[in-house]
């Protein structure tokens, strides 16, 4: 049993908090029998409620879904213990688990002072947490990005273990929600909080205090990795286009914006009819509904696994094939990133820009403001008000297009200048491990 310390002492409940937690754990009661109806939450059933133990572990790290994940392999790649230590990592999601497996073969192999072993993420009862703290005896649990639950820190705070959270991130949204008892908030507080931006270091700050709250470089960058340039020649390309073919990559577009894009696509046909499009919608489901629309364009519409022969221009191409947005982007004049006409975050425009295009964006980027506002400053991305100035700035690229090569290079310079932030995060955790 590990021995309780000072610190322990003073993070004990409040005698309302402890109500809150009594009733709190039996909501949970209540409702884990209808959890297992849940088809995502079905999975792991047994390991969300501990009838499968956990095994124990020195570090035990929690990454929420599959993106949580990725950034942990980062860390992982980065941590080179001098002696063996257990690692745990926990997750919510199927895809995220399936990550830190895949993970858990490469350590085997590697043969590195690391044993990893893999699980859902327990249900956070307080009950059940209390339990899993006790299976796995932590000396330091980390959390990638913001996983706050209150059973699971509290159990952790009980324990004495130290708790870090690393690229982390807070919107106003959450710090308000988490503002309504900052007294709770900051009797669970964890140790350190290694957040990714000024501003998320100013919305920590004001629930946790200064003194716990540091910034490191986002770890998303050390993920982006140099481009092999030779791969952009793209079999597609040399098989079923013409060489030097107007090809515009309109890539992960969302439900909520295909009116929009269905002009954007109409606006550059008629304005440079010779343009082959290449649609990826974000979701496979939409492949249909897109068929429909275009219909009434009256456009040569083809499905990408029916592309059997050369492609004539004037072409939209649904692209109903995964894995190929990366090297649509290398064969593309131009591209359009979606997620951005509508409130929805945007998605990823960083694989366009390695690929050495200026994509074009809508207003709406917020998932990806961590790459900083001086990736548009730079003009390594092209911001657009509506569909229409969106669909003006793609026609221009055809007509214009940018040199690959200088895009590439000057994109990869700005990011490089901003790795770091996985290995700044192996510090603190070798830290922590060392002092437990």
């Amino acid at each position: 049993m590990r021995k309780y310390s000072k610190k322990t002492d003073q993070t004990k409940l409040s005698f309302s908090a402890k109500i809150i937690f009594i009733l709190y754990n039996q909501c949970w009661k209540i409702i884990l029998p209808f959890l297992k109806f849940i088809p995502k939450i079905a999975d792991g059933f047994d390991q969300r409620t501990l009838d499968k133990n956990l095994q124990p572990a020195d570090l035990w790290i929690q990454c929420a879904s599959a993106g949580e994940s990725y950034l942990f392999l980062e860390v992982l790649n980065n941590l080179n213990p001098l002696k063996p230590i257990k690692v745990l990592a926990t997750t919510n999601t199927r895809q995220g688990l399936e990550i830190l497996t895949t993970a858990c073969s490469d350590i085997k192999k590697n043969n590195r002072n690391i044993c990893l072993s893999t699980a859902y993420f327990p249900f956070d009862s307080p009950s059940l947490m209390t339990k899993a703290v006790q299976m796995v005896k932590p000396k330091l649990m980390v959390l990638v990005e913001t996983e706050l639950w209150p059973g699971h820190l509290a159990a952790i705070k009980a324990y004495g273990s130290n708790i870090l959270v690393i690229n982390a991130r807070m919107n106003e949204k959450s710090l308000k929600r988490y503002l309504l008892w900052p007294s709770l908030w900051q009797r669970l507080a964890p140790d350190k909080i290694l957040a990714i931006s000024e501003n998320d270091k100013k919305r920590f700050t004001a629930l946790f205090g200064d003194k716990k709250t540091d910034i490191i470089p986002n770890i998303k960058f050390d993920r982006i990795s140099p481009t092999d340039k030779t791969s952009e020649t793209f079999r597609f390309s040399k098989t079923f286009l013409k060489p030097d073919a107007d090809v515009l990559v309109l890539g992960s577009i969302r439900s909520e914006e295909e009116p929009l894009v269905k002009k954007i696509i109409a606006e550059v046909m008629d304005r440079h009819p010779d343009t082959i499009i290449g649609l990826f919608p974000r979701h496979m489901n939409r492949i249909e509904n897109w068929e429909n629309q275009l219909t009434p364009l009256n456009l040569n519409v083809i499905l990408r696994s029916q592309v059997l022969k050369e492609i004539s221009p004037g072409t939209v191409i649904l692209w109903d094939v995964f894995g190929e947005l990366g090297a649509a982007y290398g064969m593309a004049k131009a591209a359009f990133v979606g997620g951005s006409l509508a409130p929805l975050g945007g998605q990823n425009f960083l694989e366009a820009i390695t690929r050495g295009l200026i994509p074009v964006i809508g207003p709406f980027w917020d998932n990806f403001a961590w790459a900083g506002n001086e990736i548009v400053d730079q003009k390594f991305v092209n911001v657009a008000s509506n569909w229409k100035e969106t669909a003006d700035i793609l026609v221009n690229d055809l007509k214009h297009p940018k040199d690959r090569s200088n895009v590439q290079n000057a994109a990869q310079q700005y990011i490089d200048t901003r790795k770091g932030g996985a290995a700044i995060a192996c510090r603190f955790i070798c830290k922590y491990l060392k002092e437990s």
